[in-house]
């Protein structure tokens, strides 16, 4: 059985991972492409980290928390490969829609991360709620 403080952690991550994916949708809906692009990889983010919270992993480098998660749940088919995917297309996106001077991502791009995002979450939550009661 898991310590309660570790599920505590997790929990408190993967609910910010979805008040991120709420959010993004919330800045889709408004036409703020951008700040939905950052909100939907964030949301990917909070849930990795969420789950490494249950192995006692947590980095300071957002590099490091894809390439742990990599390794870790997909690469091992623990979760879906596919999501190795969405999470290097999430973070491309996210830091173009950031930081690059006249970078505008599609409509069609920013749904389907979204879209990825919603899916990433679900599976994560599933994935979670399982081993918080093992």
């Amino acid at each position: 059985m898991l310590d309660s403080s570790v599920i505590d952690l997790s929990r408190y991550r993967l609910d910010k991972a979805s008040e991120m994916l709420t959010t993004a949708q919330r800045d889709m809906d408004a036409e703020d492409y951008a700040s939905a692009n950052n909100r939907a990889y964030y949301c990917i983010f909070h849930a990795m980290r969420a789950v490494l919270a249950l192995d006692g992993e947590d980095y300071k480098k957002h590099s490091a928390v894809i390439a742990r998660f990599t390794l870790n749940y997909l690469k091992t088919e623990i979760l879906p490969r596919d999501y190795g995917k969405l999470i290097s297309n999430a973070s491309l996106i996210r830091n173009r829609s950031d930081y690059e001077d006249f970078y505008i991502c599609s409509i069609e791009d920013t749904q389907r991360l979204i879209e990825g995002a919603k899916d990433f979450y679900n599976a994560i939550s599933d994935y979670l709620n399982k081993r918080y009661t093992e």
